[in-house]
């Protein structure tokens, strides 16, 4: 037993550390919104926090009401722009279909330039 650890230990050693597992889309969406909301409730805590200026924020920001509804637990984001983010960037969404086309349009002028040279 002892003897083949050692074995294992040498041979992990020599073939170096093995490449990290990656995330599936599932995981990743998932950790994406773990990560925002321990995110956005570490920024709430920070405002609430004595060494937080907050009339130097808010005296710069164009909504505080909105601000203050934030730091006190509503969503950083409207209903309305979160329908405009989907519009944009959601599946169908403007961007989506410009990098698709996009794509296309430069594989096609690829072979249009080149399709007159030859190999001799």
């Amino acid at each position: 037993n002892r003897c083949c650890a050692v074995g294992r230990r040498m041979r992990s050693a020599r073939l170096g550390p093995s490449p990290p597992r990656l995330l599936t889309e599932e995981e990743y969406r998932v950790q994406g919104e773990v990560e925002t909301r321990k995110a956005l409730e570490e920024l709430r805590n920070y405002c609430r926090s004595p060494d937080f200026s907050a009339w130097t924020v808010v005296s710069r920001i164009q909504s505080p009401k909105r601000f203050a509804d934030f730091v006190g637990g509503a969503s950083h984001v409207t209903p309305n722009e979160v329908s405009v983010h989907e519009r944009e960037y959601g599946l169908g969404g403007i961007f989506l279909e410009d990098q698709l086309f996009e794509e296309e349009d430069e594989d096609d002028s690829f072979e249009r330039n080149h399709a007159n040279y030859s190999l001799t």
